[in-house]
Order: C-alpha cells, then structure tokens, then sequence
C-alpha cells in the first residue's frame, strides 16, 4: 500500500479549515485505494469535500466531491508543475460561512503548500 502523505489542517477561512494530503499513484485502483484509506480516518470520512486531481500514465482525473470546480484547480496546479503520478487531495470542513470564490484561493494554498512540500516549484 502507497504511504500517505498527510499535512493536516494548512489554512482556516471563516471557520472552514483545509487539509491537504496526496501520495504517488500509477493508476486509478491505486487512487481509490489512497482515498480509501484517506476516509479510514473518521475525521477525513465526516470531511465536507475531499477533493482530488492526479496525472496518470493514462491521463488526468479529477473529482471536485461537491466543491464545484476545486479538483480542477488542483490538476491546473499539478500540470503547471510537472507533477505526475501523484494524486493531491484537498480537504476542508466547512466551517458554516460561504467562502465564495475564496475558497478555490484556499484550494490553490493548501495545493501550493503539498507541492512546495514536494520541492516542486508551484
């Protein structure tokens, strides 16, 4: 099984706190696989979107889990970067306000932060 990286809570808005987590991946099993043990833990399973994005050998994928365009954000970030096969997962708890477009900054922060992780240049 791939090991996890998980950064915990990077960033609050307004109440709503974002984490961002990924591992490197070859295929889309293994990308369910990460998510599956991702949401083994009660607190990433109760999360309000665990949004995602990854650059397989075989193509990009991504899943916005309810935040309408975030997994986007995150593959525009990982193609900018050169980053493949890897999936990065976002996560947030909302936090009871609307964030309106901030929330795809918040996306881009907490994506950044992986990445920069990583040692990728973002």
């Amino acid at each position: 099984m791939t090991q996890i990286q998980r950064m915990g809570v990077v960033l609050t808005d307004r109440g709503s706190k974002y984490a961002v987590s990924g591992a490197p991946v070859r295929s889309r099993n293994e990308v369910d696989a990460v998510l599956r043990d991702l949401k083994s833990d009660k607190a990433y399973a109760k999360a309000t979107h665990n949004t995602w994005a990854a650059i397989l050998p075989t193509g990009a994928l991504k899943a916005d889990d309810g935040e309408t365009g975030a997994g986007m954000v995150i593959l525009r970030m990982l193609e900018r970067a050169g980053v493949q096969d890897h999936v990065v997962i976002v996560t947030r708890w909302y936090g009871g306000k609307k964030l309106g477009g901030d929330r795809f900054r918040r996306v881009q922060d907490a994506t950044r932060a992986y990445l920069d992780d990583l040692g990728v240049v973002s």
